[in-house]
């Protein structure tokens, strides 16, 4: 599982796709959420600016990311 520390309070999701190696680009963020392909706490999420916090985990392609505080 991959870590992402939060430097702010918050990072959105499709940086978070592209911070954590998950995707090259924000062209194939967006390309992969709006296919449902990622999920957000356990459900499909399709808004690439949708703002994850501490706790969140998101999954995509059989890998997870957990978001962190500093």
């Amino acid at each position: 599982m991959e870590r992402i520390v939060l430097r702010e309070e918050f990072i959105k999701l499709g940086q978070a796709l592209k911070a954590a190696g998950f995707v090259d680009s924000g062209v194939e963020s967006k390309e992969v959420i709006l296919d449902g392909l990622v999920k957000v706490n356990g459900q499909v999420e399709y808004q690439r600016g949708k703002k994850l916090h501490a706790g969140d985990i998101v999954e995509y392609n059989n890998d997870k990311i957990e978001i962190v505080n500093s």
